[in-house]
């Protein structure tokens, strides 16, 4: 290629990839909350989560937005991993729409015509709302009319370059040239750091005549392995759920590619038969497009027998210090299949569970009081919580004796009492900055004594540490008189102006939290002495 044509190949690239970026910005400001009310309501099963991932790939035209939105769902509770990496899946295969577009669409009409007032009327309704959805609209189309145009050039220059591009040369030679092209494929990928892009090009050398499709179709599943390179760098450093979906993406395309590349002459036959059968024509891009979707959806049937062995294996892999702590210690598939062994277990699990409990208040009480860098564990609690509700749904399987049904019903409420002490806690920290203003004055000091006060009562309170035991009666009456009277010392000091209102009711709320947080932790440790029979 002479320098005309490699300019005309770069500036391709450039309005091709600065298209996508345009296009998918729009998109996904114009679906707004869609993305996420579509994944957080439509993956009950995996077949529903597979549909969703190609929907929402399809509408906002990035798989790496649609999969940190599953990881963000996975990550809130809302999703279970196994459901995300159905997800995942489904966006590989919602990928292969911006084939079909280049292949349908900008092959088939005079780009140059269309691309210019797509991108003028585009930027008219960009400029017009730019914060509006209408501009978000208009910021998508002009970025269809950049990617096109950018098309334009691509074939330009390949139709240009003729024989001196002759690729299909590099043919004929068996399998070294699949491999060959596969890794061809895979390097311009990862030097692009876009698949689309990669994949435009040998979508438009296919068109043009200088690529065979043979060895076209094997630079596409060198391109879908070259994903799993931009995959990798960004897990490094990331958390454990985005290391996870990474690895189920890597996995996913490096299995496929290695299955597509022992079956590539079946696929092309496949492809060519689907062709024919759907009356797509001989387009060489068309049947490219058609490839790329095959090979996609030939990955998720093999991974559908392989998900939940894989979802299992991931999670057992990357796992966060706050999942491993949320591992049940005592609570397991045989100790369920005895009511009585399970009461006893239980017991033991809840007294691990109210240590990270009553030590998540005590390490935001610190933060209240300016004491930091106190150990909390209460990240791991929801996790927990999960894993005795499950194994507490496994005993109510089989019978138990009245006796039993009656502790397991007290101990429910003591994992109940320590599941609010981890809910509210967070709102004790609030009031931290409003202690800071007060200065060295009385009312500053009835809050860092009750407070002290509060801090000796959640040590006795802790049941994972010694000395554990409930609050007297002495002690319940000292610190709902203390917590009384600095209330009203609070409203008093509000109500003069001394303090200000904001200050006041966020030292209200802080108290009246851990007021309420002391209250649930001492009724658990009743009962649990209760049922430990001390």
């Amino acid at each position: 290629m002479n320098a005309q044509e490699t300019g005309l190949v770069l500036g391709g690239l450039g309005l091709f990839l600065l298209g996508m970026m345009l296009m998918t910005d729009g998109l996904k400001a114009a679906a707004g909350p869609l993305l996420g009310n579509v994944l957080a309501t439509s993956t009950q099963t995996r077949l529903r989560g597979l549909v969703s991932g190609i929907v929402v790939t399809t509408l906002v035209q990035s798989s790496s937005a649609v999969t940190v939105a599953a990881i963000g769902f996975v990550n809130a509770g809302l999703l279970t991993f196994g459901q995300s990496l159905w997800v995942i899946f489904g966006s590989n295969v919602g990928t292969t729409t911006i084939g079909w577009l280049v292949a349908l669409v900008g092959f088939k009409i005079k780009i140059e015509a269309a691309a210019l007032p797509i991108i003028g009327i585009g930027m008219a309704l960009r400029l017009s709302g730019p914060d509006t959805r209408r501009g978000a609209v208009g910021g998508a189309l002009a970025g269809f009319g950049v990617l096109f145009l950018g098309i334009a050039f691509l074939q330009q220059a390949f139709n240009d370059a003729g024989q001196s591009f002759d690729l299909g040369a590099w043919s004929g030679h068996g399998l070294w040239s699949v491999f060959g092209f596969i890794l061809a494929g895979l390097l311009l990928t990862v030097l692009m750091q876009s698949s689309a892009a990669s994949l435009t090009i040998v979508l438009t050398l296919a068109e043009s005549g200088v690529l065979p499709l043979p060895e076209a179709a094997a630079a596409v599943i060198g391109a879908n392995i070259g994903t799993t390179v931009t995959a990798l760098l960004a897990a490094l450093g990331a958390t454990p759920a985005a290391r996870r979906a990474a690895a189920a993406h890597i996995l996913f395309n490096v299995l496929t590619g290695a299955v597509a590349f022992v079956l590539l002459p079946a696929l092309i036959g496949i492809v060519d038969l689907l062709g024919d059968a759907f009356a797509l024509g001989s387009s060489p891009a068309v049947g490219l497009a058609l490839f790329h979707t095959v090979f996609n959806v030939l990955g998720v049937i093999l991974m559908w027998p392989l998900g939940d062995p894989l979802a299992a294996f991931l999670l057992r892999r990357f796992r966060t210090r706050e999942e491993t702590i949320s591992q049940p210690h005592f609570l397991d598939r045989n100790v369920a299949s005895v009511p009585s062994l399970a009461a006893d277990a239980l017991r033991r699990e809840l007294v691990r569970l109210g240590g990270m409990a009553v030590g998540g208040v005590w390490a935001r009480l610190g933060t209240l009081t300016g004491i930091p860098g106190r150990p909390d564990e209460s990240a791991a609690l929801p996790g927990l919580n999960r894993a005795i509700a499950d194994f507490v749904a496994r005993v109510n399987r089989g019978p138990m004796s009245a006796g039993t049904a009656q502790e397991f019903a007290r101990l429910l409420r003591v994992q109940r009492y320590y599941e609010t002490c981890g809910e509210v806690a967070p709102d004790i920290a609030t009031g931290h900055p409003a202690i800071a203003t007060l200065g060295d004055t009385p009312l500053q000091r009835n809050l860092l004594a009750l407070a002290k006060l509060a801090d000796d009562l959640l040590v006795q309170l802790n049941p994972d540490t010694e000395p554990f035991a409930p609050l007297s009666s002495a002690q319940a009456e000292e610190f709902e008189a203390g917590y009384q009277r600095l209330k009203a010392d609070l409203l008093t000091a509000g109500a003069c102006g001394e303090i200000d209102i904001a200050a006041m009711e966020s030292l209200t709320r802080s108290f009246s939290t851990l007021r309420r947080v002391i209250d649930q932790a001492a009724k658990a440790a009743r009962l649990l002495v209760e049922l430990r029979g001390g």
